[in-house]
C-alpha cells in the first residue's frame, strides 16, 4: 500500500461536485462477539431514497447494545478516576470503555493509536494494560494534560502532598506580578471577577519562581487549568461559552446565573488535593508516542501496517468549536487571537468557520508524487451517494432559510472530505486483521438527519476495512427543542462503529 504524505491544513476554498454513481453491494459481516445482541434498530422508512438505500446496505451490521450507555461513550465515568477526571473534558469517552476494547482486540506490547487523543484517555488505558501506544492531538489543552499525567508519575506523592499541604489558604493575590496575568483574546475578556484575575497571576507567577522541579510544576498547572470554569463568569456550553450576567460582558443579555463562582484560593486547593490523593493510584507502563499536530499531517509518517488497534472517537459534525469552548484553557496556555484562530483553521472541519483544505491536500500529494492516491481518496467521497444527498437537501434548506447558519452545507462537506483522507489513513497504518473501533454520533440539520455512521462505514468499506458492527445505544440522541417545535422528537443513532482490516 502506498504511503501518503500531507501537508499542514490551511488555504483557499475548492468546491468537490459530487457524481452520483453506482456502488456495488457488499456481503454481511460475521457475529461481533463484543457487545452482546439486543434488537436491530428499527426498519428505514418506506420512501425510498440514497441514504435508504445505505442504511439496507448496512442494516445487518447495525445491533443496539445493552452494556453500552452515555457513561461509557461519554467523559462522565472519567469524572472519579485518579489521573482520568483531573480536567473536565466533556469531548472524551470513558477510561473503562478505552479498557475493556483495548483487551479485547490486543495482546500486551502491541500498538494502539489514537489520532483525536483528547486528554490520553486511550493512550493511558493502553498503558496500564503494557501496550504501547501512540497518540496525535492538535489541542494544546490535551497535551498539557497528557504531559501532566506522565509528570505524575514521576514525582514522590508524599512529597508532593507535604507541598500542597504547606500552600493550602493560601493568599494568592499577595504573590501577584503583571508580568503573569493571562493576556486575554477578545472572547474571553473580563471572564474573572477581578480579585480571581489577581489570584491567577499570583499563583503562575508563584509557579514560575517557587516550583522548581517540572515534574511538580506541570502538575500545579494542570490543576491551575482544570479550575478555570469553576472560577469564571463562564459555563461551556457546546459550540461556546455561555456567560453569567453577572459579567455584564458588552453586546450580550445573558440572563443565566452559575449557581456557584468558586473563590481561588477555595478551588485551587480542591483541585491540588485530588491530585495529590490520585497520585498513588497513578500506575505507569510503555512510555507513549505523544505527536502534537493535525492528524491529516502525523498519520502519512507512521509507518505502514504499524499498528494493532485504532480507538478514537472525532470531532463530530455538529459545530462545536473547542478554540472557543476551551479558550479559557488555551489563553492560559499562553496562545493569543492569532493562535487560536490558526489553531481553529488547522482543526479538523467542524465549524462553520473551517475553510476547506482540498486545495492544501492534493498539493501535498502532487509533491509527493502521488497524485494517484489522492485521486482514489477523492474517487471514494465522490462516489457517496447517501452524502450527495444530504449536501443537496441542506443547500435546498439553507436557500429556503430554514438553516440557523448558511454556511453548514460547507462544513459538512468539508468534514466528511477530511474524514475520508482520515479513515484512509487508518487503513493504512493498520496491520491486516487489526481492528479499527470508533466513537461517534449522527447529527441532524433543519430536519434532515446525516447519517455519520453510514457513510464513515462506507468509505471504510471503500478503503480496505471490513464493517463487523455498527453498535449503538438503547436510547440515541434526540433533537434539540428547536428541531422538536419544527420536526417532532427523533432519536439519532449513537454508535460506536468497529472495523476490521481485509487480511
Amino acid at each position: 500500500m502506498t504511503q501518503l504524505t500531507i501537508a499542514a491544513p490551511g488555504g483557499t476554498v475548492e468546491r468537490v461536485r459530487l457524481r452520483r454513481t453506482s456502488s456495488p453491494v457488499g456481503g454481511h459481516a460475521p457475529y461481533h462477539p463484543y457487545f452482546d445482541y439486543d434488537r436491530p434498530m428499527p426498519a428505514a422508512t418506506s420512501r425510498r431514497s440514497e441514504r435508504d438505500a445505505l442504511y439496507e446496505r448496512y442494516r445487518a451490521r447495525i445491533r443496539t447494545s445493552p452494556h453500552l450507555d452515555r457513561t461509557l461513550v461519554s467523559f462522565q465515568a472519567n469524572r472519579n478516576m485518579p489521573g482520568f477526571g483531573w480536567l473536565k473534558y466533556k469531548e472524551a469517552f470513558s477510561a473503562p470503555l478505552a479498557a475493556d476494547v483495548i483487551q479485547r482486540y490486543t495482546s500486551p506490547g502491541d500498538v494502539v493509536l489514537d489520532p483525536f487523543a483528547g486528554i490520553g484517555t486511550t493512550i493511558f488505558a493502553a498503558r496500564r494494560l503494557g501496550r504501547r501506544s501512540i497518540g496525535i492531538e492538535l489541542l494544546p489543552v490535551g497535551m498539557s494534560v497528557m504531559e501532566a499525567r506522565l509528570s505524575a508519575e514521576a514525582v514522590n506523592a508524599a512529597t508532593f502532598r507535604r507541598r500542597i499541604e504547606a500552600i493550602a489558604g493560601e493568599n494568592w493575590q499577595q504573590h501577584f506580578d503583571a508580568a503573569h496575568e493571562l493576556a486575554h483574546i477578545t472572547i474571553t475578556r473580563g471572564a474573572f471577577p477581578p480579585a480571581t484575575e489577581r489570584a491567577i497571576a499570583g499563583y503562575r507567577a508563584y509557579c514560575a519562581r517557587r516550583v522548581r522541579d517540572p515534574h511538580v510544576r506541570r502538575l500545579f498547572h494542570l490543576a491551575g487549568l482544570s479550575i478555570l470554569e469553576s472560577i469564571s463568569y463562564t459555563r461551556k456550553d457546546g459550540q461556546y461559552l455561555r456567560w453569567d450576567r453577572r459579567a455584564k460582558r458588552p453586546r450580550v443579555g445573558s440572563r443565566f446565573t452559575k449557581r456557584r463562582i468558586e473563590p481561588f484560593s477555595e478551588a485551587i486547593d480542591r483541585q491540588l488535593a485530588r491530585i495529590g490523593a490520585d497520585l498513588g493510584d497513578v500506575s505507569g507502563g510503555p512510555e507513549p508516542d505523544l505527536r502534537c499536530g493535525s492528524c491529516l499531517d502525523v498519520l502519512p509518517r507512521l509507518d505502514e501496517a504499524g499498528v494493532d488497534l485504532v480507538l478514537t472517537s472525532p470531532p463530530y459534525c455538529n459545530r462545536y468549536d473547542y478554540t472557543r469552548t476551551y479558550a479559557l484553557e488555551l489563553v492560559y496556555l499562553g496562545l493569543g487571537d492569532g493562535d487560536v484562530k490558526r489553531l481553529r483553521q488547522t482543526m479538523l472541519s467542524c465549524t462553520v468557520e473551517n475553510a476547506a483544505k482540498v486545495q492544501q491536500l492534493r498539493r501535498a500529494y502532487a509533491a509527493a508524487g502521488r497524485d494517484d492516491v489522492c485521486a482514489r481518496i477523492v474517487g471514494v467521497f465522490e462516489r457517496q451517494r447517501a452524502l450527495g444527498e444530504v449536501l443537496a437537501l441542506l443547500r435546498d434548506r439553507g436557500r429556503a432559510g430554514l438553516l440557523n447558519n448558511a454556511n453548514v452545507p460547507r462544513m459538512v462537506e468539508n468534514y466528511f472530505f477530511e474524514m475520508c483522507f482520515v479513515v484512509a489513513e487508518l487503513s493504512r497504518v493498520l496491520r491486516p486483521g487489526g481492528r479499527l473501533v470508533m466513537v461517534n454520533d449522527n447529527v441532524r440539520y433543519a430536519g434532515e438527519e446525516v447519517p455519520v455512521d453510514l457513510i464513515l462505514s462506507d468509505f471504510a468499506r471503500r478503503l480496505g476495512l471490513v464493517v463487523e458492527r455498527i453498535w449503538t445505544l438503547a436510547r440515541g440522541k434526540g433533537n434539540s427543542s428547536q428541531q422538536m417545535g419544527a420536526h417532532g422528537r427523533r432519536e439519532l443513532r449513537k454508535c460506536v462503529y468497529v472495523w476490521k482490516k481485509k487480511n
